[in-house]
């Protein structure tokens, strides 16, 4: 399996260095402690702050400028960053609204983040991500694991900020989109870090993982590869089994890519989910179809479904400039 690379053990360093000249226009690169903060910080709102290890772009640095993030905190590949990386952020962007922590749930990112906002003494809050309805624990997590759904909480929660809610406000509606939003994916082949000779997961042709988690970690089972049609209705029924929608309640149906799946065959599998949620009286208001919370190349996708109130969805709608995500 070939990549691009200079130095293995570069390979973020030399990454985000290329990210930050191709954006220069919306962020700028912190390289020691290491992060990304939108050029021009307004320390009149709410900040919003994310992190997690790197592999998964565009999350999060993609996802920092207008309506988003104010800072991306990112450690190595599949790595927390350190308690000194989400100070030096936090302190870089933070206003006198204070600063609200978007942490997905695995213990190292919890850790340090606590670890950071212990430090800080401040009144800063703390919201926690926890969408993946395939297992209750894995390797990384004790509890449900944040996976693609982070980037609806941001994405919202990045607006609400932006309107000049404060820092309760924002907690309250960060916490409010996390338990209206459940996902589930399934991967088609592992994925290699920079700096190791082997996949982190091993699939024989013909084969998948259902319920794979965002660094390759073991789902509910392995299983044949079947239709998209199949797949779909594998992921998408106890997703929705679990957040359990009202009759026409509005949802946002977001189909993620895992950094190695065509456009094509997300679409297929955006199709194939229609399909199932019009047979259960399901109404899609909003959708979002692409490669945005990835697992460097592993050959796989996810589906996020959200339900959303009159409020969220005018949220949702609310422009965003970012190097990844735009609508003005």
């Amino acid at each position: 399996m070939s990549k691009f690379l200079n130095d293995p053990r570069n390979a973020v360093t030399e990454s985000l260095r290329g990210f930050a000249l191709c954006h220069a226009a919306d962020v700028t690169l912190n390289e020691s402690p290491r992060y990304v903060r939108r050029r021009c910080p307004n320390p009149g709102k709410v900040s919003i702050i994310a992190g997690g290890g790197s592999g998964h772009e565009p999350m999060h640095a993609g996802f920092v400028g207008f309506g988003m993030l104010d800072a991306a905190v990112p450690g190595e590949v599949f790595s927390s960053p350190s308690p000194d990386q989400i100070l030096a952020a936090a302190d870089a962007v933070a206003g006198k609204p204070g600063v609200l922590f978007i942490v997905k749930n695995y213990s190292g990112d919890i850790m340090n983040f606590e670890m950071a906002m212990e430090m800080r003494a401040g009144a800063d809050r703390r919201v926690l991500i926890e969408d993946d309805v395939a297992v209750e624990t894995s390797t990384y997590s004790s509890g449900r694991r944040g996976v693609a759904g982070t980037l609806v909480v941001e994405k919202i929660v990045g607006a609400a900020a932006e309107s000049n809610a404060d820092l309760e406000q924002c907690a309250i509606v960060a916490a409010d989109v996390a338990a209206r939003t459940r996902s589930m994916g399934v991967a088609l082949s592992g994925c290699r870090v920079p700096t190791s000779d082997r996949p982190n997961l091993e699939l024989p042709p013909g084969e998948m993982e259902l319920g794979i988690g965002i660094h390759g970690e073991p789902g509910r089972r392995r299983a044949k590869l079947q239709s998209a049609d199949d797949i779909m209705l594998e992921l998408l029924t106890p997703v929705i089994e679990d957040l359990n929608p009202g009759s026409g309640e509005p949802l946002l149906l977001f189909i993620n890519g895992f950094g190695g799946t065509p456009l094509m065959e997300l679409y297929i599998l955006y199709n194939a989910a229609t399909r199932i949620l019009a047979g259960r009286s399901a109404v899609i208001a909003r959708s979002l179809v692409g490669s945005y919370v990835t697992s460097l190349e592993m050959a796989g996708a996810s589906v996020t479904l959200t339900r959303l109130s009159p409020s969220l969805l005018s949220l949702w709608d609310a422009p965003v400039r970012t190097p990844a995500l735009r609508c003005s």
